[in-house]
């Protein structure tokens, strides 16, 4: 393929605002789906500048329902896709209000998440850019102080994908890529002269880089098996998650075929469950179309997130629990969450909660919702407008960051006011004033709690030097910020 052409086609798909499946809306579906979000989104929210940290602009959550019953977890979204704004990872408290933003520029992150590492809980993610649909980049593990501990990257001269990036207990990692490669598509209605993606995941040993494992789609599936129409660069399969399964073998979603595919450790196919082969049959609500993040629970319970379309053969996505019975070999349908009117292309999840609730991020439609057991939404909340997030989570976290809290100073006179904020600290109770006339004689002036992600105290007669220091609920000191003089 001529690269001029190729440019074409990706410049097209980033300006065009596409999902990581790299499909959109189109028709009547695409007609549904505006009025969908038209009628329950709030106007654009403004992005937050604050004066401590004016280089931290990515909005959070403008939460629209929060009742009694929610999880006290923070959230975890990696925002992109909005038109000259910033993007990145962030967690976010039940308020909207966020706990830490890493903006990155020229980049889209994805799939940002607290996993375990060496024993220790960690933040990974995926940061790269888009292309036909899937990620061409790496991933990132930080520490609880926010620092890089390592860059993973596929092994075998591929790219990391977007879709995926799992940390097993064995601390290998499970991670996907794309190959585009030439075949003769005839078969399926296509050209003989045609171009395919072959879907490919890897386990790789985090500890030496040793491959453990890779599987190519074009060597395990028939090209029948696709409901995705055939075309240039046909995304035949589309991995988009890989996960364990409760014996150790492997779970696999494949958006294209509508098909979560159970592996063995060879790599052999044990089972399908859905699509054109299914070995199951499927009870009444149970089936699933272009679909997302299939994961076993504990409970031995499978979560997945119906998306229902491209094109629409649902007309809302959902949340689905299902009982999968390996030795009948039926397909039950538990349970279903669902938000009114949304329908959404691509992307998205769920999240089985310790508290028995069920959190579901909407991918490519700028929502996620946390809904009781039975069904009921009890907390909903919206990105920045125009923003997408490909996962949400809720995870308990803890961190106190390496860099030291951030301090600014406003207004003239009695109406001096500090500003005080420490971007990822989880574990301020309230910031103390500190003041003098020297900058190595500083006493406690003032005290405010937390308000937020940025504090303010006023700071009237204060002195000549200043400085913010973080208090945790015991009152002892976590952190300090520089000092800085007060201009007179």
């Amino acid at each position: 393929m001529p690269l001029t052409t190729t440019l074409t086609r990706r410049q097209l798909l980033r300006s065009a605002g596409l999902g990581v499946a790299g499909l959109t809306l189109t028709g009547a579906l695409g007609e549904i789906t505006t009025r969908a979000l038209a009628s329950h989104a709030p106007g654009p929210p403004t992005a937050p500048r604050w004066r401590t940290r004016p280089d931290l602009r990515i909005p959070a959550l403008t939460v629209n329902r929060s009742e009694p019953g929610v999880s006290s977890d923070p959230i975890f979204i990696a925002p992109y896709n909005a038109p000259d704004a910033q993007a990145g990872a962030v967690i976010v408290d039940n308020r909207g209000e966020p706990i830490w933003e890493n903006p990155l520029a020229g980049k889209v992150t994805t799939n940002f998440r607290v996993q375990s590492y060496r024993g220790s809980p960690v933040l990974t993610w995926w940061e790269g850019s888009i292309e036909l649909g899937h990620g061409v980049g790496e991933y990132v593990i930080a520490d609880a102080r926010y620092r890089t501990v390592r860059r993973v990257q596929a092994a075998r001269g591929l790219h990391g994908d977007l879709h995926e990036f799992v940390i097993t207990p064995e601390d290998t990692a499970l991670l996907t890529s794309y190959v585009v490669e030439d075949a003769d598509l005839s078969s399926v209605g296509g050209s003989p002269k045609g171009t395919i993606q072959d879907a490919v995941f890897q386990e790789i040993d985090l500890a030496s880089g040793r491959v453990l494992l890779e599987w190519h789609s074009l060597e395990h599936i028939a090209l029948e098996e696709s409901y995705s129409p055939v075309g240039a660069d046909w995304d035949f399969f589309h991995v988009n998650s890989v996960g364990l399964d409760g014996d150790g073998s492997l779970l696999v979603s494949a958006r294209s075929t509508h098909t979560v595919y159970k592996l063995d450790r060879s790599g052999a196919i044990l089972w399908r469950l859905g699509g054109k082969r299914s070995d199951f049959a499927m009870g009444p609500g149970s089936a699933f179309a272009w679909q997302h993040d299939a994961r076993r629970q504990p409970d031995g319970t499978l979560t997945v997130f119906d998306n229902g379309a491209t094109p629409a053969v649902e007309p809302l996505s959902r949340g689905l629990i299902l009982e999968v019975d390996e030795q009948v070999m039926t397909a039950t349908l538990l349970r279903q969450y669902t938000h009114p009117k949304i329908l959404t292309g691509s992307q998205g999840s769920v999240q089985p909660l310790p508290n028995g609730n069920v959190f579901v991020g909407w991918g490519e439609a700028p929502h996620v919702s946390e809904f009781h057991h039975s069904g009921r939404m009890l907390f909903d909340a919206t990105l920045g407008h125009s923003y997408q997030s490909y996962r949400a989570f809720r995870l308990p976290w803890k961190a106190r960051p390496a860099e030291e809290p951030a301090i600014a100073l406003s207004g003239h006179g009695r109406e001096r006011t500090v500003y005080a904020s420490w971007n990822g600290a989880t574990d301020v109770h309230a910031w103390q004033l500190l003041a003098g006339v020297e900058p190595a004689r500083l006493q406690p002036a003032a005290c405010v709690r937390k308000q937020g992600f940025e504090s303010a105290m006023r700071a009237a007669g204060a002195g000549s030097y200043v400085a913010v220091r973080a208090l945790d609920h015991a009152g002892a000191t976590i952190g300090q910020s520089p000092t800085v003089a007060i201009a007179s």
